[in-house]
């Protein structure tokens, strides 16, 4: 544990983050079957794999868990499908209307369904953790 000068001088005080820091660690060995289990009912639980485990045998997350929202990745994958099958139909549009062919007016609603498509394939692809580009 590393100390750090007081501001009184004198002594030495420990930082809040050291004092409270798990520093045991388990080791068990599971098969591929039995660690897929955990990790599926800890997602379903919203809690991290340790979080989830510290629950099951002590009662309780502990203080600081991190409690995450469950993802359906499944559906997540099938609705980054979807709009990109969206995405695609807007910009047959589009091609149509920059080409001179503007029924009502409608660029700007385009305009405003292509930022909003986009939007939303962000927000799920970082539900799924994917980095920016990576496709389904």
């Amino acid at each position: 544990m590393r100390m750090r000068p007081t501001a009184e001088g004198g002594g030495m005080a420990t930082k809040k983050s050291e004092k409270r820091q798990r520093n045991k660690t388990v080791h068990i060995r599971l098969t591929d079957a039995e660690h897929a289990a955990l990790l599926a009912a800890a997602d379903n639980a919203g809690l991290t794999l340790g979080a989830y485990m510290r629950a099951a045998a002590l009662g309780s997350p502990g203080p600081r868990a991190a409690r995450k929202p469950p993802v359906v990745r499944e559906e997540l994958v099938r609705i980054l499908s979807q709009l990109g099958k969206i995405g695609s139909n807007v910009n047959q549009i589009a091609r149509a209307v920059n080409s001179g062919d503007d029924p009502n007016g409608l660029s700007d609603d385009i305009k405003a369904a292509v930022v909003a498509l986009a939007e939303i394939h962000a927000a799920a692809a970082h539900a799924l953790g994917w980095k920016p580009g990576m496709d389904a």
